[in-house]
């Protein structure tokens, strides 16, 4: 950096990132981007990616309270109650278990640190529990957990919970924009202050520590967390992040940092994940360590300005190594050369992908430097390994000390100590959060300036509140929708508008303006109309997803789901205006859409609060504008349906935005090649791979109702003849344990209303396949069945295979299709792909469902 004239002039591989942190709102970011870029400058990337070849700069100093200083009070405390700790204690701590696997006399019994709750996982397993049923689990945990052990200290528990958009997980909280929104939005000050209120509400409930913000730099839109993210941009990172941090914890050295109504944040996911080849969900980011430390750590450094206490380890692997056993990045440039001096977290079950590792352990993962393991379910196995490891100096009595000291310390930082029962406010009762007003606002403003406008033909927007409108679409009327991946559950599927009371969807926040304007609003799901309407608002996009099943193989949108074209084009060739609404968690390809539309709105994932899109798209009253568009692209929006690494070109940039009062309206026609050769209909042939694929969906039944949804992580059928559940097979909950008690007939299935057609795909030899565990053989009859409208339909006695094959290991299962079709089959209109039904005793998991050709190796059950 160099000084001219009293103006900045930066030089270096970070010197965009620097340039562009002085434009923004935090001068903080330029001051630490300062120093990346003096240290950079003399490390430029030359494509090397060997530990240790690059520096990394420490991070910037940051005010803290004299107590928290190396020599200060909170310290020496720490490690006086590391001294008075037994190695079982230790050893307790360094665990986070579920609290569906985890009861209160566990956390006393094995001094667990911490517990959390997954996405879809509630008290009682009661996805609509109550904030006084969460606080209440809390209080008992808490009091478990201080319990007296003789001389020993009590060290109070610590529970996480992923608020990624809001308190998700919580029936009724508000929820606000996903990260990709609020990165169009760019506006720091209202990320922090959306801040404050999750965690306030996160503290309602007795939680006290929450896994945010996410601050990768995603590179490729094909990723399934892409709308995690805030952008493609470091800079944009580096200062949303720090501003989620700040209102989670409080500002530095601020009398309310870490108080009563702030909990412990958590930047993640270390590091770069939104980097990986190809946006693959855990997959591989082979950028050099100069690219990582310049681009994929920006928010790091940002989070850690902020002083946020503790860093989540990514699934992800750099070049070639997972990140959970690599020492190097998480000791050495971390905890070394970063400073960070906060506790490492895990992911879940992310240590048993470290080679030589499972579940139930990992000694490796630990002696690279994570200081708590996330054990959702093994994590008994693990304290019994983790102690003997401890013992024989498999794990250093240093690394278990560091580990414990660093939990203690940040336990300490969040008051938990001496806060007390977390159903109160230091001894006093909490309040409940009943969707308060304020937050749904805050919430509505931050829809607002989400939205980003590509398209505004003849100035059709804003719309005048006294006509005729029509609102269709499959968005339309659909808070699910518009809320997207963790939404109530960890997928954000399986639920309904009944299930987010006080939420406004797109629809009734259209109905509500237009209305007041002395115009009408009517819904029409298929687009049908007796008269014709002035306008049509089209509100259609992404169904809900989260990591992994939301991978992507190309950009597509059009090619995916071409109903919303053939709708947009009907009403336009009607002669009705149409106003598109594009829901989704990334910039898709939309070409065609955009062409056949006057405006096109890319509305992201809005979350609870749809209102915010009708005061935009609305003039007011007396038809003045009330509001602008001021969102701007965080990403580029993609040309063509192809990979980002095989299109040359943008539709439009990153930053692109147009404001009501713009003179350009958008290009007058894009191009509407997708560059694709051939189109991927996954949903054809994929039935369940991590969760079911949309249209396809998990039920339970039994004689007392045969047709009862899989609405969380954990369901029964009517009469309880049948129980299932959510586990981890290869990745987090990407399996269904069925358990049935012997009562009774009961069966699981999927299964989709509208059916699917075969034909085609049986011109090529198919199978069934999945992958099974048996946990209990069967003790009567169990038939494997597709449906074709029952009572159309054939079935497989598989009762043999079951008693023969082997139990509690994964095995993959094939079934000729031919069989099926052979029986009675009709293959024009299967509804049912798939369905186990007994009336006797079974236990087992299954998992990724699908039809596969048939190859060399033949189908494990055949016709005969």
């Amino acid at each position: 950096m160099i000084q001219s004239d009293n103006r900045f002039t930066f030089i270096g591989p970070c010197s965009s990132l620097i340039r562009s942190a002085f434009r923004g709102r935090n001068a903080w970011v330029a001051v630490v981007l300062t120093v990346l870029g003096a240290s950079m400058a003399v490390a430029a990337d030359s494509g090397s990616g060997t530990s240790g070849a690059v520096e990394w700069p420490a991070r910037a100093p940051v005010a803290r309270p004299a107590a928290w200083a190396p020599d200060g009070a909170l310290e020496q405390r720490a490690r006086a109650l590391l001294g008075r700790m037994s190695l079982e204690q230790k050893i307790g701590q360094m665990i986070q278990a579920e609290i569906r696997s985890a009861s209160p006399e566990d956390v006393r019994d094995y001094h667990l640190g911490s517990v959390l709750n997954g996405g879809g996982s509630f008290p009682g397993g009661n996805a609509r529990a109550t904030v006084a049923d969460w606080a209440a689990l809390a209080d008992r945990y808490y009091r478990a957990s201080m319990t007296p052990d003789g001389d020993r200290p009590v060290i109070p528990v610590l529970w996480g919970v992923d608020a990624v958009h809001g308190h998700n997980n919580v029936y009724g909280a508000v929820l606000y924009p996903h990260n990709i929104g609020l990165g169009a939005g760019d506006d720091p000050r209202l990320v922090e202050a959306i801040g404050v209120a999750v965690a306030a509400d996160v503290r309602r409930t007795g939680i006290g520590w929450a896994f945010a913000p996410t601050v990768a730099v995603v590179q490729d839109a094909r990723w399934g967390r892409t709308y995690e993210g805030f952008g493609h941009d470091p800079a944009l990172v580096a200062r949303l992040g720090e501003s989620f941090v700040r209102g989670l914890q409080g500002p530095p050295a601020a009398s309310d940092q870490l108080g009563p109504d702030r909990v412990v944040a958590t930047a993640k996911h270390f590091i770069g994940d939104g980097g990986t080849d190809g946006g693959t969900d855990q997959g591989d980011n082979t950028a050099s360590e100069a690219t990582l430390r310049d681009r994929d750590a920006a928010g790091y450094y940002s989070a850690l300005a902020a002083d946020v206490q503790t860093v989540m380890v990514s699934f992800s692997s750099w070049r070639g190594q997972k990140l959970h056993g690599n020492r190097y990045l998480i000791t050495d440039v971390l905890k070394g050369r970063m400073g960070f001096d906060g506790l490492v977290v895990s992911d879940w079950n992310a240590i048993s992908q470290v080679p030589g590792c499972s579940n139930a352990s990992c000694p490796a993962a630990i002696n690279a430097g994570i200081d708590m393991i996330m054990a959702p379910t093994d994590w008994k196995p693990l304290y019994k390994s983790m102690l003997e490891q401890a013992r024989t100096g498999v794990i250093p009595m240093s690394r278990i000390d560091d580990a414990v000291l660093r939990i203690l310390r940040v336990k300490l930082r969040a008051g938990v100590f001496e806060q007390g029962a977390p159903s109160t406010l230091i001894g006093k009762p909490r309040e409940t959060f009943a969707a308060r007003e304020a937050d749904r606002q805050l919430a509505r403003e931050a829809v607002r300036k989400s939205l980003v406008l590509l398209k505004n033909q003849g100035q059709i927007l804003p719309l005048r509140r006294d006509l005729r409108i029509m609102v269709t679409g499959a968005g339309a009327d659909n808070i699910p929708m518009q809320s997207g991946g963790w939404s109530l559950t960890w997928q954000g599927t399986e639920t309904s508008n009944a299930d987010f009371p006080g939420a406004t969807s797109i629809y009734r926040g259209i109905a509500q303006a237009v209305a007041a304007g002395g115009g009408t609003a009517t819904l029409s799901p298929d687009g049908s109309y007796s008269t014709l309407p002035d306008a049509a608002i089209v509100v259609f996009g992404e169904e809900p997803y989260a990591e992994g099943k939301g991978d992507l193989q190309d950009l597509g949108w059009s090619t995916r789901s071409p109903r919303d074209l053939a709708l947009l084009r009907k009403l336009k060739a009607a002669g009705v205006p149409v106003v598109s609404v594009f829901l989704s968690g990334r910039p898709l390809w939309t070409n065609p859409e955009i062409n056949t539309s006057d405006a096109f709105v890319a509305a992201w994932l809005p979350g609870t609060e749809g209102g915010g899109v009708a005061d935009v798209l609305f003039a007011g009253p007396g038809g003045q504008r009330l509001h602008d568009f001021t969102g701007r692209l965080p990403f580029a929006w993609p040309a063509s349906a192809l990979p980002p690494r095989d299109s040359a070109t943008t539709a439009f940039p990153v930053g692109y935005g147009l404001s009501l009062s713009a003179t350009t309206s958008s290009p007058v026609a894009l191009s509407e090649a997708s560059g694709l050769t051939q189109v991927s209909r996954r949903s054809e042939t994929v039935f369940y791979d991590r969760g079911p694929l949309s249209p396809w969906r998990v039920f339970l039944g039994d004689p007392m109702g045969w047709q009862t949804p899989l609405t969380a992580t954990q369901a029964a059928s009517a009469s309880n003849y049948l129980a299932v559940t959510k586990i981890d097979h290869l990745v987090q909950e990407d399996a269904l344990r069925a358990v049935w008690n012997g009562k009774g007939l009961a069966q699981i299935y999927l299964q989709s209303a509208g059916g699917a057609d075969w034909t085609t795909l049986l011109k090529t030899p198919r199978q069934l396949a999945f992958s099974l565990k048996i946990k209990a053989r069967p003790s009567a009859t169990t038939i494997l069945r597709m449906d074709c409208v029952y009572p159309c339909g054939a079935s497989a006695d598989i009762t043999r295979l079951l008693k023969a094959a082997p139990t509690d290991q994964w095995l993959r299962v094939s079934v000729d299709l031919a069989c099926f079709v052979k029986a009675g089959l009709d293959p024009r209109k299967v509804e049912t792909p798939f369905l186990i039904s007994t009336q006797g005793k079974l236990d087992l998991a299954v998992s990724y469902i699908q039809l596969e050709p048939v190859g060399a190796q033949r189908p494990t059950i055949n016709c005969s």
